[in-house]
Parts: structure tokens; sequence; C-alpha cells
């Protein structure tokens, strides 16, 4: 099931899910269903992952015109992030794909060795933002602005010390984050002020539960720059997949439910290009995840 955070009027936010091209309202299909369902993302993955099911059942068991009742064509309403407000930082991981190290080794202040345990660091919820926003480019802090796409892993309950043979058990559902990096702002080693600035966390367009994505491990990602090409992978080539980050970052610390993982970036960042290749204002962002879409981003100076 796709899920999305949508608007129709620019102010409140309601929660729906895609369905025959258009976005059924959740709240107002649990009315109709006699089956209260929420109107916010985080809300609904309290409920636990059991509830897509049963929202499934409801589905097929409502007339064409009932859901019509409660549906907005797709032209009509304006996406969100699927979770506008984390509760906690999102979790991100770095130098997760060995072309990534390589490219990082050559143009930034790497070492070029691949990780023996996966790298973590942290955006701030007031990173995220939603499809077609705007991305800040703050030039009284950074004049090397760069793009990551990314897979991103939204937890569906809480979980400590989880083994990486349960690991996926414990997901809800997957979403794609652009990991936004201002790549002249990282301070003696610590990576939070060049990632964590507001709006370096684009999300979406949905957030797609794990039943529709088969194997979270073999998924095209890129993404595309003013139309040209920069990124082309397959999370195949993780060097740490969803399983072993989950443990990891289980053991470290408790994950719960509505907790965001993004994954780590291939090759092909502006860092890594001959010459190196920083965004700027009007700069178009296109990052895409197979079985998610695209998530398109405009860069604006400040």
């Amino acid at each position: 099931m796709k899920l999305a955070t949508y608007t129709t009027d620019g102010s409140e936010s309601r929660l729906g899910f895609l369905h025959n091209n258009t976005i059924v309202d959740m709240e107002d299909f649990g009315e109709i269903s006699n089956f209260p369902l929420p109107n916010d993302m985080l809300e609904l993955i309290d409920m636990g992952f059991e509830v897509i099911a049963e929202i499934t059942d409801l589905i097929e068991n409502t007339s064409r015109e009932d859901l019509e009742e409660v549906s907005y064509a797709l032209d009509v309403i304006t996406l969100l992030a699927p979770i506008q407000k984390p509760r906690k930082n999102i979790i991100g991981i770095g130098l997760n794909y060995t072309e990534h190290v390589a490219e990082s080794a050559r143009t930034l202040d790497t070492t070029g060795k691949l990780p023996q345990k996966p790298i973590i660091f942290s955006k701030p919820p007031t990173t995220v933002t939603g499809p077609n926003t705007e991305v800040l480019l703050n030039t009284k802090l950074t004049q090397q602005l760069d793009y990551e796409v990314e897979l991103a892993v939204i937890m569906a309950k809480k979980g400590k010390y989880i083994s990486p043979e349960n690991a996926l058990d414990y997901v809800f559902g997957y979403s794609i984050i652009n990991d936004i990096s201002a790549r002249d702002c990282r301070r003696e080693g610590q990576w939070i002020v060049s990632k964590g600035q507001d709006t370096f966390a684009p999300m979406g367009p949905y957030l797609v539960t794990k039943d529709e994505i088969e194997n979270p491990h073999n998924v095209n990602l890129s993404l595309k720059l003013n139309g040209v090409e920069k990124q082309n992978s397959n999370t195949k080539l993780l060097l740490f997949n969803v399983n072993a980050l989950i443990e990891d970052l289980s053991t470290v610390f408790t994950l719960e439910a509505g907790d965001i993982i993004a994954t780590g970036t291939p090759a092909g960042v502006g860092a890594g290009q001959n010459p190196q290749e920083w965004m700027k204002d009007g700069d178009v962002m296109e990052a895409t995840v197979e079985g998610i879409g695209t998530l398109i981003n405009t860069v604006r100076a400040i």
C-alpha cells in the first residue's frame, strides 16, 4: 500500500492511501467502514503493521461508489512528507556503498577504507521537507551543497538487540530521502552541521508498506540534476544491508515505531564529480527509488 500525507487546501494535513490513481482519505474511509482509523502517519504506524491487512480487506469489501465519496484526484491535492514531524532525529548511514567510499576518499577527507561497522549520524526533525518544495541553500553557511538519493526504512515497532534474521519483521515500510549535504560544513569529523540544516531531508512522495517491496536489497535508485542523471545504482550493493543496519543500530540504542533510517547513497554525488559540481539556486533534483516513486525538489538560495 502506498500511504501519503497530503493537504487539499494548504492547511490541515491529512493521511491517505493511493487507490485507482486517487488518494483515499484514511480517516474518512475508516468512518464509512466502521473501523476507526487515524489522520496521522505515526498514529497509523503505532497501530501495528497488521492494520495494513485489515485496511486491505476493508477496501476489497467497499464499493467503488463509496470509495469515490472519500477520494481526491491527485491533481487537486498537495503531497507532503509522509512523516512531517519525526519524533526523533533521522538516523543516517554514511559511506554504505563501495563506490561512494572510493569517491569520498578522492575528494573529501575520508580514508577510503571500507567501514567495518556502519557509520552513524543523524538529521534533526526540522530537516524534513516534502515533495515539490524548496531546499534552502544558505550561502552564509555553505558554498558546497550536494545531493544524495537514499532508500529510507521506517520502523514498525520497538526493538532492542534485534537479530538480522528477524530485522524485517520490525519494518513498517520504505520511502525516499534525499540526504542533502553541505560538504564544507563538517566540523572536526562531525557531520551534523553538514547534514542537519533546515530542509536537508526531502522525503516522499509516499511511504510504501513493506509488503509492496518484495526485496529491499534489489531496488534500483537514481538521481537526476536538471534532467541529467548523476546517480544510478541498486540496493544490492549496500555494504550493510537493511537487516545488518537494524541489528547494529538496535544494539547501540532502542529503535521505536516511526524511526527513520536513511540507508546511505551510492556514487555520483557532486563532491565526486571531476571537477566537483555544487548545486546552485534553481537547480532541480529528481530522486527516484523503484517501487516508491520520484521525489522532486528545487534549490533556493537565501
